[in-house]
């Protein structure tokens, strides 16, 4: 269904709009036009993906104009992949922000803007095209980055838009020098023409450099990634998973297809020292990103920081440039968006029960919020790469490719950084399950017997019911540790953790582990196009 392709960047655009025209009407307007957006979209996606499997590539011609004239639409086994991804990270990321927020109608025009210019990028076969998508998904996350309606939010996002500007310049301009070069903008045609120019042309390599800089800041590579935890940490909860997830994804994937769709991997035989240069930074990024994330000690911060090493290990998979390493950097892109964007929820779940989101301030809260605390140590496993989830089928194929094509580098810094990655996450774990948590403030340490009055007169006090054993202010007899409800009935009222961020959670988590015991079939969805990158 090629008329699909279009309608998942159209849908949006067109819902995105509603909530303004008709907001003053109804206020829960963007909610609802978000939610059918969503719905659509995923419909859309599905469809593509179904039509890519059974029919291969399909393209779409806009305006009828053919290409390398007009502007095509292209997707493959990669591309509907992801494009299934933004529909289901959308869809979970909307009923999220029901109970999360934020609520306001214009957040979910900017949301569907923003999924409008990530479904763009993924099926755009354009390279001045995937540019107007590149500022769209730009322009919209700053503005979400915004919606924390704080200063330190404030600032991030004139940070990310200072930063996000300068990336998105240097792609402009490295795409003009392959125009001036080629006269095409197609990138099945430049493909073509480029080694006609010759690879080694000054106007080439001056492109290759300018577009790779300029997706390397929008892909948050370490040293290009200092826009990205301030984004992440002063953002809401729903918007730090929803750009953790899609933003910096569809910059490595449009990253991705300069590299194999317009350079093509005959670009590193005939200037090595290119593709060299990108693994170097690469692994640079992963090194680096592990380390910062280690010192972290807020959650959200630790998350920004482990995604710098998550896309530096991506972009090192994709500059190794073989079949094996290609395709586990594929297959590690689409699972790092799935990891992340729970474990982005699970954090601003879990900090709203504790009051906080440092690591310490989440000592104990497996005891109350057990579900969430189990899904978050599922994708925190995950994404060190434990078997038989995701993160470990594309680590190994990473790994497994980087020695093949002799890039040990590589195959080096991935494996220090799945140590480093266990590193931090084992910390978050261990005060999750082996610490207690703190007592409240003003409550002095005191002998278990004097605790244990107090504490039942305390709950007494504040009108919570009657401590075990006890007795109420008049003298009745308390409660006897007989009449206590069990444990779900008592963990029920404790638990703050609204059942919309639960559920998306533990779906998070149940993906991971399923789209790695089915890694093959994802991989099977890939081959071709990675065939055909290597012909």
């Amino acid at each position: 269904m090629t008329d699909a392709l279009p309608l998942l960047v159209v849908v949006p655009i067109v819902l995105a709009l509603a909530p303004i025209a008709a907001g003053r009407l109804r206020e829960n307007t963007g909610w609802i036009a978000a939610a059918v957006a969503a719905v659509v979209h995923l419909g859309l996606s599905v469809s593509v993906a179904l039509t890519v499997r059974s029919a291969g590539r399909v393209s779409y011609a806009v305006g009828g104009y053919v290409p390398p004239f007009g502007i095509e639409l292209v997707a493959d086994g990669v591309s509907a992949a992801l494009v299934v991804l933004v529909s289901a990270v959308t869809l979970a990321v909307v009923v999220y922000a029901r109970a999360a927020g934020p609520r306001s109608n214009t957040f979910y025009s900017e949301l569907l803007v923003l999924t409008a210019g990530i479904s763009g990028m993924f099926v755009t076969a354009d390279l001045f095209n995937l540019y107007v998508f590149l500022e769209i998904t730009g322009l919209a996350t700053y503005a979400l980055v915004a919606t924390g309606r704080s200063p330190a939010a404030a600032l991030a996002a004139l940070k990310y838009l200072l930063v996000g500007t300068i990336g998105a310049s240097l792609y402009l301009l490295g795409v003009g020098y392959l125009y001036i070069s080629t006269g095409s903008l197609n990138m099945a045609d430049l493909a073509g023409l480029l080694p006609e120019v010759g690879y080694d042309s000054p106007l080439i390599l001056t492109g290759f450099a300018l577009i790779a800089v300029g997706l390397g800041v929008k892909t948050a590579l370490f040293p290009l990634h200092t826009w990205q935890p301030d984004a992440y940490a002063e953002s809401p909860d729903s918007v730090a998973a929803y750009i953790s997830a899609l933003v910096s994804t569809a910059s490595a994937y449009a990253l991705f297809r300069v590299l194999y769709t317009v350079f093509t991997p005959a670009f590193d035989a005939a200037v090595p020292v290119a593709l060299d240069t990108l693994v170097v930074l690469a692994s640079v990024s992963v090194v680096i990103g592990s380390v910062l994330a280690v010192l972290q000690s807020d959650l959200k911060r630790m998350l920004a920081y482990s995604s710098v090493s998550q896309f530096g290990l991506v972009v090192a998979g994709f500059a190794v440039v073989n079949e094996t390493a290609l395709v586990g950097g594929l297959v590690h892109l689409v699972g790092h968006a799935v990891m992340k964007a729970g474990l982005f929820v699970a954090v601003g779940a879990l900090a709203a029960v504790a009051g906080g989101r440092t690591i310490d301030d989440l000592a104990g809260m497996a005891d109350r919020a057990p579900v969430v605390s189990a899904a978050f140590a599922v994708l925190a496993l995950a994404l060190v790469g434990v078997p038989p989830a995701v993160g470990f089928a594309g680590k190994w194929h990473i790994v497994l490719g980087a020695v093949e094509g002799g890039r040990w580098i590589v195959a080096g810094v991935a494996i220090v950084s799945t140590l480093l990655t266990l590193a931090y996450f084992a910390r978050v774990i261990e005060r999750l399950y082996f610490r207690d948590a703190p007592a409240p403030a003003g409550v002095a340490e005191q002998p278990d017997a004097t605790a244990a009055a107090d504490a039942d007169a305390a709950l007494t006090a504040d009108g919570s019911g009657a401590g075990s054993g006890g007795s109420d202010a008049d003298g009745t007899p308390g409660v006897d540790a007989g009449d206590v409800p069990d444990a779900d009935a008592v963990d029920a009222p404790v638990s703050t953790v609204p059942m919309r961020a639960r559920l998306i959670v533990v779906a998070a988590a149940v993906a991971a582990v399923v789209l790695g015991v089915f890694a093959t079939d994802l991989i099977a969805a890939f081959e071709p196009v990675v065939e055909v990158s290597f012909q």
